[in-house]
């Protein structure tokens, strides 16, 4: 399954810090602040703890979506489509 993350993060050592996280999961930003990839659930809840430990008590929200294939194909994407950088592998 594929997990969505996204995150509204005023610091920016944290926010910067959760999007460090998301990289060693191997997922892909999608924008600024989201990021999409494939997890098996045991991943996700090792996603989900280191997570909840990088923001603390801190100011801000993460919020972790699973979606099947079937919801990610109904998606619609208006304007360009984001990349972190150019020829960056993304997992949709």
């Amino acid at each position: 399954m594929r997990t969505l993350v996204i995150y509204d993060i005023s610091d920016d050592r944290i926010r910067n810090a959760v999007a460090e996280v998301c990289k060693d999961f191997g997922l892909s930003r999608i924008q600024r602040s989201a990021f999409l990839g494939l997890l098996p659930s045991g991943k996700r809840k090792d996603l989900i703890e280191k997570l909840s430990r990088v923001l603390g008590e801190s100011a801000g929200n993460i919020q972790i979506f699973v979606i099947c294939n079937a919801d990610l194909s109904l998606r619609t994407i208006i304007g360009i489509e984001y990349y972190e950088e150019e020829g960056a592998d993304i997992v949709i």
